[in-house]
């Protein structure tokens, strides 16, 4: 967790009106996590999610996870109760959400990392795997070659495998 986030944890720990700044940050990211899952109660879910975390912010520590894992974590059990409570009501199997935590807190640094990227290089990975969009889409939105587009992902690919890699050894060893 950078030092800026953990002094927002902090100040909404302490005010909870300061909590719109960490909503404002991670909501996105807690959107596509659940529209991914459960694209006609998206709304429904991050709303409950983001009232859950509010909720629950005392109980938060600031270590080693991630402020954005423990949102997604909390998204992922509301999914998981809403799909139980679904399965219940219809008689069917609930999906296996057993899976949901396992890449959670692998996602939450991907993301961390992505938002450490040069502004154009971010965008590009945005688009071109947020939004699953065609380089030739890329290049027309942000004005730039196909080939320029290429050279911004390649050299952001490169930049986050290294910072991966750098923060999977900091685990290692910490």
């Amino acid at each position: 967790m950078n030092l800026n986030e953990r002094e927002l944890v902090e100040a909404a720990q302490g005010d909870p009106a300061r909590f719109l700044e960490l909503y404002d940050r991670h909501f996105h990211r807690v959107w596509a996590f659940t529209i991914t899952r459960a694209a006609h109660r998206a709304e429904d879910v991050v709303s409950e999610t983001f009232r859950r975390a509010l909720e629950n912010l005392k109980t938060y520590e600031v270590r080693e996870t991630p402020f954005l894992a423990w949102l997604l974590r909390i998204a992922a059990n509301t999914l998981a109760s809403r799909w139980q409570k679904t399965s219940r009501e219809s008689h069917e199997p609930a999906p296996d959400v057993a899976g949901l935590d396992a890449d959670l807190e692998r996602r939450a640094l991907l993301y961390q990392l992505v938002d450490r990227l040069p502004d154009i290089q971010r965008r590009v990975i945005e688009l071109r795997y947020g939004e699953a969009r065609s380089l030739t889409e890329v290049a027309e939105e942000l004005g730039k070659s196909e080939g320029a587009v290429k050279q911004l992902q390649r050299r952001a690919l490169e930049q986050l495998r290294t910072l991966y890699w750098s923060k999977a050894g900091e685990a290692s060893h910490g």
